[in-house]
């Protein structure tokens, strides 16, 4: 009988609850990073190659739902239930300041430019702070129709998108007015939305769907049905044409963006892929699990026959003294853990 051949990730310990959300930075002069958000209520950064872990954000008191880094990775932001957005010293991680709001907040995200910060949560408000001018009152927009679940921007930071846990679509919001210039019809709210790395598509996900649309005319472009209920997909950046998803039945799965066929099949994760995203190249992605665990698969796997063990790979002992030396000179700040010890702090 044939053995089957599957891949071998990266499987990255830490986490102490589900990890509901991923962020890739772009690649910098010391590499490219990843920071994930978790109910536990500490993002972690990690390298975003390797997987190795670098440092842990601590400060919030509630779960975090969304987290993301700057242009060049060198501060974090982290949207919590704890009713707080806060914004981080990515090399150092300490706390540069904390944006208060009136209840959960779901989701961050810097402006192009990194001077304005983005969220949304349960109050239906989508809030502008500028990050020059931390204390100052943000920009409020409301009559969001929903509780919001994702934000981005668009168009060089004229347009943000936003997506609503209990209302179907996702809404395009002009910041000159305040207003809803459009709204991307979808039969399921939309539980991941993620502008490509060059600005040509928006991919959302919503039910058993992920879906392709035009970020300038705002058409759709693809649409494919998914094999179960998935909550997020990411668009491969460099040549456009692959994209992952991951949902319920706990696999991530990988399609031909042109035709929509399955490229591949790769299981691993003991509960539900909450969040998938692609490296800033290409060459991998990740997912993130209610199993506590970030997985890191290669876009062209290493594959080991089925009935072979499973390599430890960098679990559960994330070896960061070598990120230190290899990654980022800036980062001698960082309170490096030992071997086999739970992160203390970036």
């Amino acid at each position: 009988m044939e053995k089957k051949k599957v891949a071998v990730p990266l499987v990255c310990h830490g986490h102490s609850r589900p990890v509901v959300d991923l962020f890739y930075s772009s690649i910098t002069p010391d590499g490219f990073f990843l920071i994930s958000a978790s109910k536990d209520t500490t993002p972690m950064l990690r390298n975003g190659e390797t997987g190795d872990w670098i440092g842990t954000f601590e400060g919030h008191k509630g779960a975090v739902w969304s987290s993301c880094l700057d242009a060049k990775a060198l501060r974090a932001a982290s949207a919590s239930a704890d009713f707080s957005a806060k914004l981080w010293d990515a090399l150092t991680g300490d706390e540069l300041h904390s944006f208060e709001h009136k209840h959960i907040v779901r989701a961050c995200a810097f402006s192009e430019d990194t001077h304005h910060l983005l969220t949304g949560g349960v109050e239906k408000i989508l809030r502008i702070f500028d990050l020059n001018r931390p204390d100052a009152a943000p920009r409020e927009v409301d009559n969001s129709p929903g509780s919001i679940r994702t934000v981005a921007w668009l168009q060089g930071d004229q347009t943000i998108l936003s997506s609503c846990t209990d209302a179907n679509g996702v809404r395009l919001w002009d910041l000159r007015s305040g207003k809803i210039v459009q709204t991307l019809e979808t039969k399921s709210p939309v539980t991941s939305a993620e502008v490509s790395h060059d600005g040509r598509y928006i991919t959302t996900a919503d039910g058993s769907t992920v879906k392709f649309w035009d970020s300038n005319q705002f058409g759709l472009v693809k649409s494919y049905n998914m094999p179960c209920s998935v909550e997020s997909a990411s668009l491969e950046p460099k040549n456009g044409n692959k994209f992952i998803a991951g949902g319920e039945d706990m696999w991530v799965r990988m399609f031909d963006f042109h035709t929509g066929e399955e490229l591949g099949c790769n299981k691993g994760h003991h509960g539900p892929v909450h969040c998938v995203r692609f490296a800033p190249a290409g060459e991998s992605y990740a997912s993130g699990s209610e199993d506590g665990t970030i997985r890191i698969w290669q876009t062209s796997p290493v594959i080991r026959e089925e009935s072979e063990p499973v390599p430890p790979g960098n679990a559960p002992n994330p070896k960061v003294k070598a990120v230190a030396d290899e990654v980022n000179r800036k980062l001698q700040t960082l309170q490096i853990g030992k071997e086999g010890n739970t992160p203390e702090r970036v």
